[in-house]
């Protein structure tokens, strides 16, 4: 590939545009690249705290960055689930742990699978998710994710930080790397003939001019969306959250290693734990209450109700666009969709965006040879995560407001989703289903099944019959016994980041 003229311009900082600039460094810095990252300081980050799923450590791998040198400086913990609250009435089920699998899982998850399977053809059997796997019993006892060479197995777990914070470090590693910084507001992006982006015109009438450009401008999508007129694809008719109000708490005394979604009338309410606050946050639809209502509401839920703390109000379009890669542009981040941040995967959008985009561009000699199958490939993921958000709330027994109850009965829903959930109902494997769909690419196996066992879909208790011993063959003390004694490895999450600090 002749990439000795290749310019490209990241339009928009933020964690998105970092990642971008620190990936596209690490693959294409030795290659002649010249990249350039145009940051406005006049705009500010969305960012409000943010939890990550484990790809985040990967791409820390990638770019050449240790825990031990970013955690402290964006007051990061560690992850390893999240708890849904209830969202849920179901007896037994308003609560549960939506885990990150890791290697010990593997000696408990059939045991689960076996009776989640057989309860839902009527046996009398334990099928909730939380007491077969290690993520429970870590969040209880509040254990980092990390083990001594003696436990020699692998444990998945991502983070959570202060976005503006991670956004700042991302920007000095990827100075290191060779990537330029600039200061200035883009108030045009004028094409040449072909379509194809020409240049950029700041607000000071200076010209930035590139090969490849990449928007990163958050919701506008300044680039990809305006000044291209690519369109973008509302999923607001089975996303009904488009509204979002924010703000801090102090921190906790004893840190768990998780995020905790509550499920309130209009929606549902995040908590997440960074060393030095507590970020909260409580995601609704306009479409059902008012901003001020939903603000009391979130006040009442964390016992402020009188507290002067100032929160932010925040909007989002719920969506992506059509195609990613248009041109001589790319879209990242807010600017290419967005997907409420219920299981925190906007930033695996992200990494998986960029990733592939290289290895398109790469595959193609620098050419849009396979830029309709990167589109494809991209889009599908975007439409795979809706569906199982969406899944969520379709499947919520809640039914105490009319946001909840427009939630389980909307008909809005993919045929996929749809065949998943028939699939399951109807007591199949839905292994099945994910395979042929090719789901499990995206979301493993596992994770519908905590998802739709967390969440009580099962027969109704009065239906259940004992079963055979065969059916019994799991004792769910041995189980606990050794994820018990799995957990002995691991220290206190506190007690690892107070070392990390202290380095």
């Amino acid at each position: 590939m002749n990439s000795s003229n290749k310019r490209i311009v990241i339009v928009g900082g933020g964690t998105a545009g970092w990642i971008t600039a620190n990936l596209m460094a690490t693959h294409w810095g030795d290659k002649g690249f010249d990249i350039t990252l145009v940051e406005s300081p006049d705009i500010g980050i969305i960012g409000v705290g943010e939890g990550s799923t484990p790809p985040l450590k990967g791409f820390m791998d990638t770019v050449g960055i240790t825990e031990s040198q970013w955690m402290p400086e964006c007051n990061a913990t560690y992850k390893v689930g999240i708890t849904f609250r209830d969202w849920s009435v179901k007896p037994g089920f308003t609560q549960y742990v939506h885990p990150f699998l890791c290697q010990p899982d593997q000696f408990t998850a059939p045991a689960f699978f076996h009776n989640s399977f057989l309860r839902r053809k009527g046996v009398e059997l334990e099928g909730h998710p939380d007491h077969f796997f290690l993520t429970t019993e870590l969040i209880r006892q509040k254990l980092a994710p990390l083990t001594p060479a003696n436990f020699p197995f692998e444990i998945n777990y991502g983070y959570h930080f202060d976005s503006g914070l991670l956004g700042q470090y991302l920007a000095r590693h990827a100075a290191g790397k060779g990537v330029k910084h600039r200061l200035a507001t883009i108030s045009d992006v004028v094409l040449d003939g072909q379509g194809n982006i020409d240049f950029l015109l700041t607000e000071k009438g200076e010209k930035i001019k590139g090969d490849l450009y990449v928007d990163s401008t958050g919701f506008k999508g300044q680039l990809i969306q305006q000044a291209l007129k690519v369109p973008f694809i509302s999923f607001a008719e089975s996303l009904f959250n488009d509204s979002a109000v924010v703000f801090p708490t102090t921190p906790d005394e004893e840190i768990a290693p998780h995020t905790v979604s509550t499920a309130l009338k209009y929606g549902w309410a995040w908590r997440i734990p960074l060393t030095n606050r507590t970020g909260n946050g409580y995601v609704y639809s306009s479409g059902f209450v008012d901003a001020d209502t939903a603000e009391t509401e979130f006040r009442q839920h964390l016992g402020l109700l009188d507290s002067d703390v100032e929160a932010r109000r925040l909007k989002f379009k719920v969506g992506r666009v059509a195609q990613h890669w248009v041109k001589n542009c790319l879209a990242v981040g807010l600017s290419q969709g967005f997907i409420e941040p219920l299981e925190a995967t906007a930033l695996d959008m992200v990494q998986e965006t960029v990733v592939r985009f290289i290895e398109a561009y790469n595959q193609g000699a620098g050419s849009d040879q396979h830029r309709d199958d990167f589109n494809h490939r991209i889009s599908t993921r975007f439409d795979a995560i809706r569906d199982y958000i969406v899944c969520h709330y379709r499947i919520s027994s809640r039914t105490d407001t009319e946001y909840w109850r427009a939630c389980g009965s909307n008909e809005k829903i993919s045929l996929s989703l749809r065949s998943i959930l028939m699939s399951w109902m109807a007591g199949n494997n839905i292994t099945d289903e994910l395979e042929k769909q090719k789901l499990d690419a995206y979301f493993p196996n596992v994770s519908w099944n905590c998802l739709l066992a967390g969440k009580g879909i099962y027969p109704d208790p009065s239906q259940l019959k004992p079963g055979s011993e065969l059916a019994h063959r799991y004792k769910i003390e041995g189980i606990q016994n050794f994820i018990r004694g799995c957990a002995l490895n691991f220290r206190p999450h506190k007690e690892v980041l107070h070392g990390q600090t202290n380095r």
